[in-house]
């Protein structure tokens, strides 16, 4: 930017030093939403996207605006900010904070806003937006209206790159969402008028404040941990999904990991642990010295179910990564940095420890394998095998994100593999937004040279966010391949407790909620390509289909069936291993 006094408003000028400090902090994707008072930040994101210093994405909901933004940011590991006008349109943004803040993703919301002489006045589209998120921010700044003195061109530069460093939580190792609320005069527009003082950056393009990070933890040594320990890796860093499986493989620990921990790989990792995890006669015939916990598992009762119980005599290590950690039975005996690594010399190995769990897990396999077999003989698709079936068939270097309710699940039970980095929406662990997360994840995953995408989710989750495939003809396409499970309403909820017999009267209206829409219909008002599949070779075909761009497959499925599958898994599983009588409700 000129060095000399420039002809532009104040709110031109303000806009303008925004979006270049965002660029000079390492911005290069921002979702915009439209709206009036906001229009001095879109003109400036405009012509930024135009000098190609960074790529904009316009979209016209707000909600699917901020998941968009959130899947940027989830898969480039960059602050990605989303921009919006004042009123309501704000307060649309809600959800994606709060998957932010759980998930510690760097997402920057910059609101527009008016004037604090036009607040409490009953002036059009104007709420109160202060700390609008709560604590669900890492940080909240009140960027007043330019006025004309000097000094506001460090003003704004200094509070982008504060905002920037309380994102990406480099002095807390707490990153996370932060919100800009920017109050704008009009004129909105780029109309006459001069600024009083050059608006430059640092030169050579450097942020104005560069924040030094912390030293990386020093993992701790794992040489006092037990050689009878059960790792278990939740959703986690790719980072710490590998150090999980390196740590595991070296000490002969059985692993037990999540599909977004993505460590389902090598000899250690167990493909059905949650299933083995909630056989009572098996667990505490192989009771573990020690469990060490990597991430944030989510996903699993039977997982859950083992921290409460192992709190009272068995020490748990957690591992979270980032400041705060999951431990929600309050049970965890130490926090650790980071994964432990060996000191160098010999550990102490049990070969008979994995061993056992091995021989279990190939028995449930197989167990498995054989309800599956047995039911592909009969009419109708079975969820679970569809789901393995794709995750199989997945070229190397795809990218997979996953619906928050029962697709990701069913990817617990897929056949260990490399190759597939598998994402999803687990922080809060809603189905808001999924669609928009999947599309934003796919264009950070394509930018940064990687292969096709695919997003595997239900059919409620699907019409939840229908509004993410709304994209203007000169909106950037990823290779993305939507594959929706239609079994006509809420799955999940069949293998819960509300779906035992006596609810079975209310049960539809009001858990199942089956809608009646027609996907094809849905895709077709929006020139999004289509094509309903009956089986899962067919759906692997068209899904996996090189040619394929931007496109949705839909395939029917049983809600009732998902309910009887699950069943008929436990039992055989409980079969295999010896065990008697129920087990736990599946999986919430």
């Amino acid at each position: 930017m000129s060095s000399q006094p420039e002809a532009m408003n104040g709110s031109t000028a303000a806009a303008r030093v925004i979006v270049d400090e965002l660029v000079r902090c390492g911005v290069t994707e921002a979702v915009l939403a439209p709206g009036s008072r906001s229009g001095p930040l879109a003109f400036a994101l405009y012509d930024a996207d135009r000098a190609r210093r960074l790529r904009l994405h316009v979209r016209i909901d707000e909600r699917s605006a901020g998941f968009l933004a959130l899947g940027l940011a989830k898969v480039s590991g960059r602050p990605v900010p989303v921009v919006t006008t004042s009123g309501t349109a704000t307060a649309n943004l809600h959800p994606a904070v709060l998957e932010a803040s759980e998930a510690g993703v760097e997402l920057v919301v910059v609101t527009a806003d008016r004037p604090a002489e036009l607040r409490g006045s009953g002036a059009n589209q104007t709420v109160d937006q202060t700390n609008l998120y709560g604590r669900a921010v890492r940080a909240f700044h009140e960027v007043g209206p330019a006025t004309e003195q000097a000094g506001q061109n460090a003003y704004w530069r200094s509070i982008v790159c504060r905002a920037l460093a309380s994102a990406r939580g480099v002095l807390t190792n707490d990153p996370g969402p932060v919100h800009l609320n920017v109050a704008f005069r009009e004129p909105l527009t780029p109309a006459d008028g001069r600024w009083l003082e050059p608006l430059e950056g640092r030169s050579g393009g450097r942020p104005w404040t560069a924040v030094v990070p912390a030293p990386s933890p020093i993992a701790p040594a794992a040489d006092d941990l037990p050689a009878r320990t059960l790792v278990i890796a939740g959703d986690a860093s790719a980072t710490m999904g590998a150090a999980a499986v390196a740590l595991a493989e070296s000490r002969g620990w059985p692993l037990v990991a999540e599909p977004t921990a993505n460590a389902r790989t090598g000899p250690a990792v167990l493909r059905h642990g949650s299933l083995l995890l909630g056989m009572p006669g098996f667990v505490e015939a192989h009771a573990p010295e020690r469990i060490l916990v990597v991430g944030r598992p989510t996903l699993h009762r039977e997982v859950q179910a083992l921290l409460s119980r192992a709190g009272a005599g068995t020490p748990i290590d957690v591992v979270p990564g980032r400041a705060r950690w999951a431990d929600p039975a309050r049970t965890a005996t130490r926090v650790l940095p980071a994964v432990p690594v060996q000191a160098g010399h010999r550990p102490t190995v049990d070969p008979s420890w994995l061993a056992a769990w091995q021989a279990a897990d190939a028995a449930a396999s197989a167990a498995v394998e054989k309800v599956l077999a047995d039911r592909s003989a009969r009419p109708g698709s079975v969820e679970l095998a569809i789901a393995t079936a794709l995750h199989a068939a997945l070229p190397a270097g795809s990218l997979l994100f996953a619906g928050s309710s029962l697709p990701v699940r069913h990817l617990a039970a897929a056949v260990p593999r490399e190759g597939v980095t598998v994402v999803a929406n687990r922080g809060a662990a809603g189905i808001d937004g999924t669609v928009s997360a999947a599309y934003g994840s796919a264009l950070a995953w394509q930018e940064l040279g990687g292969g096709p995408a695919f997003a595997l989710i239900g059919d409620l989750t699907f019409l939840h966010d229908s509004g993410g495939l709304v994209a203007g003809p000169d909106e950037p396409r990823p290779r993305l391949t939507i594959v929706v499970l239609d079994n006509a309403g809420g799955g999940i909820f069949g293998l819960l407790e509300q779906g035992n017999e006596q609810y079975r009267t209310a049960f539809e209206r009001i858990f199942g909620t089956p809608h009646g829409v027609d996907l094809a219909a849905l895709c077709g008002a929006t020139a999004t390509a289509f094509t309903r599949v009956s089986t899962a070779d067919e759906l692997v075909a068209v899904a996996t289909d090189p040619r394929a761009g931007f496109q949705v497959v839909s395939i029917r499925t049983s809600r009732e069936d998902v309910r009887a599958v699950s069943a008929e898994i436990s039992d055989a599983v409980r079969a295999v291993l010896g065990e008697s009588g129920s087990g736990p409700p599946a999986d919430g």
